[in-house]
Formats: C-alpha cells, structure tokens, sequence
C-alpha cells in the first residue's frame, strides 16, 4: 500500500548494514566519474565531494527513500574527454538546471520525452560510451602493463559475480598507489568560494551539450526514475517533482564548485538492489563523501596511475554502452541509436542530437501515416 501522507514517507529513516551497503551500490559509478574528471579538468574534487554529500542527505530526507544523486553523465563524459572545459561544463550544468526547474513547474516532462524519442537517447549515451572508450585507449597506453593488471583484477572479480564492485576495487588500488607515492594527506575543509575552478562560459559547445544532456535526463532521470519509484518503493513521485528537484540541485551546487547532477534509475535500482529501503541509506553515503572531500587532496589525486584511470573508464564505457543497446525493440530504433552514436564520435553529440532527433520524427510519422493507411483500407 503507497504511504498515506508526504509527510509519514519523508519521515522513513533507518539506519542499518543493508542501508550502508545500498549506499555503497550507488558510489560504484559515481566517485570512478568524479576521479576521472578531476584528473582531466581543473576541478576541485572535495568541492564536487561536498555537492554530492550535501544532495544525498538533502534528497534523501526529503523523499525519505533512497534516491540516487549522479553526476550528469553525459555532460561530465564530454568533459573528461576534453569537448567542454569545467568552465563550458559549469555553464551547461546552469542551463540545464534553469530548463528543468522550468519544465518541471509547468509540467512539461512527458511531452519532452515524446518529442526527443528514446531511440536518440540510446544513441546519445552510445556516442559518450564510444568517446570514453578512445579516452581509456589514450590513457592506458601510459603504461600498459599497469592498465593489463586493471583489466586482470576487473576480469577475475567479473567472473567471481563482483563485477559492480570491480571498478570500486580499482579505485582503491589506484588511490593506495596515490598516497605511497604522494603521501597521506592532511585532512583539511575545502575553501568557500564561488566558482573556485572558474566563471561559467556559455559557449556553443556547453548548450550543444545541455541539449544532448537533457534527453538522458527527462527519460532516464525524471520518467524512469519516478516508474521505479513507484515499482520498488511504492511511492508516487512524479517526473515533474524529480526534474524540479534535479533543477535545484544543479543551480545550488555549480555555483559553489559542483557539477551538474541528476537523479537516475540506475543508481536507485543500484541501492535497492544491495539492500537500501529508506533515505538512511543517502545520509550515509553522504556523511561518506563528505568524509572523503576533506583528504582528496590534489596532490593525491595527480599521482593516481592514468593507466589505472584508462581501466575505470573502459568499465564506465562498457556499462553505458550496454544500457544504451539493452533493450532495443526494432531494427529502425538499433539504426537510430547506433547513428546517433557514430556522429557523435565522428562529429560531436550535439549534432548527433539533433540529427537524430529529426530522424526519430521522420521515421515516426511514416509509421504513423503507414498505420493509418492500413487502417483505412479495413
């Protein structure tokens, strides 16, 4: 039965081995991204750190479940791979708060996933897997026995049913290489600022990737997050609700250091699957990231092995590829997705977006115009 009240669901806390271990469910994706894209942009980790501890609890008190808070995956894949600057990044992550604060007020979800089509979606998260994978190739060739004993312990851990964890186990190799080689560091807060690693630049390529972010955002983020909601937990969360709330958490957090984020039905099903029932699971995680931005120090984080970096990102790759291929429904979407994914490698996703939105559209009134033909010769 759905919970009476706002209020009763908001008040569901507890704080027990399988919140903790929900918690950790959501970390395996989110802290690999964040390590990658302070170490290929200018940002300031333990600021992004403080975001996301900040956003867990908040969000995690006030729907009382355990409600995923990622790094918009789109926006930060471009951003490790170098298209957006953190400056352009900062600004994309303002705009596309502005836009779902504004379409959540007006209730204007749904329609947008209507227009853009979930095949162009797919081809989006394909083209980032694709950018990310050339990425990992890149930097593994740092030192290829180093990336070779990555790709070892990921593979071993897979075939023992810990391949979730896998990326997880590589971090932590990296970061204990990270301190034998740069030292422990001292634990120490992150400096107030506004904007400590630079002003927003809103460039051509920051609302190309805005646009691009926002079809994964309303499908993934917002519809499909609030489906789960409602199939796991029992609750009635609207996509309009989550878009404002992901609004929010972009607008306050950029300002002060942080990164565009969004809440994803991957990372909720993440945490229920390993056991988090109620937002005690966010309060956790996010004392634990708050934690950990007092010692990611940047000393740390620029002796971390790149090779090891390449590992991570050729998971990360992996995992988004496969989800944007699973499930495809008709050969036409599978032509869809794997266009879109291919100019944006070749071109820039952006482009890919857009293209692929215009053919989505064509494709989709021909089928239309077809269905109907045929039901006017019945």
């Amino acid at each position: 039965m759905a919970h009476s009240s706002q209020s009763s669901a908001r008040a569901s806390l507890e704080f027990s081995t399988a919140e903790l271990t929900g918690a950790l469910g959501d970390s395996v994706t989110v802290l690999p991204l964040l390590v990658a894209l302070a170490a290929m942009t200018s940002i300031s980790l333990p600021h992004v750190l403080v975001g996301f501890g900040a956003f867990q609890i908040v969000w995690g008190l006030y729907y009382g479940m355990p409600l995923s808070v990622e790094p918009m995956k789109a926006l930060v894949g471009l951003a490790i791979v170098g298209t957006l600057s953190y400056p352009e990044l900062a600004a994309a992550g303002v705009l596309a708060g502005v836009t779902l604060l504004v379409v959540g007020r007006l209730g204007l979800v749904g329609r947008l996933q209507t227009v853009v089509g979930e095949p162009v979606v797919r081809g989006v998260q394909f083209a980032v897997a694709l950018l990310l994978l050339e990425a990992a190739l890149d930097l593994s060739v740092e030192s290829l026995p180093v990336a070779a004993a990555g790709l070892a312990v990921v593979a071993a851990l897979t075939l023992f049913g810990y391949h979730k964890q896998s990326v997880l186990v590589v971090l932590g190799l990296g970061g204990f290489a990270a301190v034998a080689s740069a030292g422990v560091p001292t634990p120490q807060l992150p400096e107030a600022a506004f904007f400590p690693a630079g002003a927003p630049s809103f460039s051509a390529a920051a609302l190309e990737g805005t646009v691009a972010q926002l079809g994964m955002t309303v499908g993934n983020a917002a519809i499909a997050t609030a489906l789960l909601c409602e199939d796991l937990y029992d609750r009635d969360v609207s996509a309009d609700d989550l878009s404002q709330s992901m609004g929010v958490t972009c607008l306050a957090a950029i300002p002060f250091g942080g990164v565009p984020m969004c809440h994803g039905s991957g990372g909720l099903a993440g945490k229920y699957a390993f056991g988090a029932r109620t937002g005690g699971a966010n309060v956790l995680l996010g004392v634990g990231y708050l934690a950990l931005a007092l010692v990611a120090a940047g000393a740390v984080l620029a002796a971390f092995p790149l090779a090891l970096l390449g590992v991570l990102l050729v998971v990360i790759a992996l995992e988004l590829g496969r989800a944007a291929f699973d499930p495809v429904d008709t050969h036409q979407s599978l032509a869809v997705v794997v266009g879109v994914g291919a100019v944006g490698l070749l071109v820039n996703v952006g482009v890919a977006f857009v293209l692929g939105t215009v053919v989505f559209l064509v494709l989709e009134n021909r089928k239309r115009d077809a269905t109907n033909a045929t039901a006017g010769r019945a």
